[in-house]
């Protein structure tokens, strides 16, 4: 047999396979590589991976032809909302290719977003349904927001329009509300949006007493780059933080995993200034509302106050009248009672006064003397002991009746 060359042998491989499969044909992987040269053209590697195993069963290199490319990826990607990029599963129409110099290549002529749609929807429902699993899904939404969310943690680019849009939307609120604002920077696209997102959160959470809430926002851009934000990590972490989560991601008709979790989504940065501006809001309405309240009762008490004042004012002089009659009367009564007690007290006294009276009466000389007794005098003072006496004093005797004069001749 004549041995073939290399290049005969690939040529004979290439017209068996051209003969073979000469359809296209709709195939089912997984981009592993995407890599797009200076001509435009974009090669990709597809990966077939076991599903319980992760392991890979099988493998093809392929090529989307520039002319083709500029078409596929705008339209994959408006229709997806997801970057024309590795790691995601695709729905590809591919003619078998076989070249001599570069050998084996599936040819994309066509691709269909609503494959890559249904298996991003089904991740997310699957992340959702393992948050729920674990009990942690509304954990974030469940925390009170505070009246007040003045202290703001802001996670996004320093550069990013949407961070000066949402800073300006609150500085320059109507009302001249306070708030402030620190950024924790990261990355709002590409393949490290996770990791310092996931950072971010970390530094916040070890001040987590220096904030209010946390907002994470991204200005406008490709709907794209939403597929970083489908992540079990990050949602995990936003659905289990300590501080209520705002997420302004910046698109209007696609929710993210992020967005399901957080306290509150809303859809632009701008946004959610005004979501925090409307906080403050209705915190003002209720203290206005509870000023008012306050006012109200205040004056009705003072209205009470005043009305009993008036029936008080009214009900004095009734009640002067009647406290001077009431007092005239027992005036009256105590007048009456003290003279009744004079008189008693004047009876009993003049009583004792009678006693005493007779008392001294019967104490008197005269009445000694009439019965009998006498009374001695020297010099006209009473003498009470004989020893005083000496003889030839002259002493005066009184009796009842008459005075008898004596010359004194001896005492004992």
């Amino acid at each position: 047999m004549q041995p073939l060359s290399l290049h005969d042998l690939n040529a004979l491989v290439r017209r068996s396979l051209e003969q073979c499969l000469p359809d296209a044909y709709w195939v089912q992987a997984e981009l592993s590589n995407v890599r797009v040269n200076s001509s435009g053209h974009c090669y990709v590697e597809f990966v077939q991976k076991d599903p319980r195993s992760n392991a890979l069963v099988a493998k093809a290199q392929g090529v989307i032809w520039s002319n083709i490319f500029h078409l596929l990826k705008p339209y994959f990607e408006e229709a997806t909302g997801q970057a024309f990029a590795a790691g995601i599963k695709v729905l590809v129409q591919v003619q078998v290719g076989f070249h001599e110099l570069y050998g084996y290549s599936l040819v994309v002529q066509d691709i269909d977003p609503a494959y890559t749609l249904g298996d991003l929807a089904k991740r997310r429902r699957e992340i959702l349904q393992q948050l729920e699993a674990e009990g942690v899904v509304t954990l974030n939404k469940e925390l009170p927001m505070p009246l007040l969310p003045q202290r703001v943690a802001v996670i996004s680019s320093a550069t990013a329009a949407g961070y000066g849009d949402f800073c300006h939307q609150l500085q320059q609120n109507p009302d001249g509300y306070y708030f402030r604002v620190e950024l924790f920077p990261a990355l709002m696209q590409g393949d490290k949006v996770e990791e310092t997102v996931l950072a971010a959160l970390d530094a916040v959470n070890a001040r987590k007493d220096d904030f209010d809430v946390v907002v994470i926002i991204r200005g406008g851009g490709a709907t794209s780059d939403l597929a970083c934000f489908d992540t079990y990590l990050l949602a995990a972490a936003c659905a289990q933080f300590s501080l209520p989560v705002i997420t302004g991601i910046g698109h209007e008709r696609d929710d993210t995993v992020l967005d399901a979790v957080a306290h509150t989504r809303v859809k632009t940065p701008t946004a959610a200034a005004e979501y925090l501006i409307a906080c403050m809001d209705e915190a003002a309405g209720s203290l206005q509302e509870l000023a008012s309240r306050l006012r109200e009762v205040a004056m009705g008490r003072l209205a009470e106050a005043r009305r009993r004042l008036d029936d008080y004012r009214k009900g004095i002089p009734v009640s002067v009248y009647r406290q001077l009659s009431e007092t005239r009367l027992s005036l009256q009564a105590v007048r009456h009672e003290v003279a009744q007690a004079a008189r008693a007290s004047l009876i009993r006294q003049h009583h004792s006064l009678e006693l005493l009276g007779q008392r001294l009466a019967d104490a008197s000389p005269e009445k000694q003397l009439a019965r009998g007794y006498s009374l001695t005098l020297k010099a006209g003072r009473v003498v009470k002991d004989a020893a005083l006496l000496q003889e030839g004093d002259v002493v005066e005797t009184r009796l009842h009746r008459g005075t008898v004069h004596s010359v004194v001749t001896s005492s004992q």
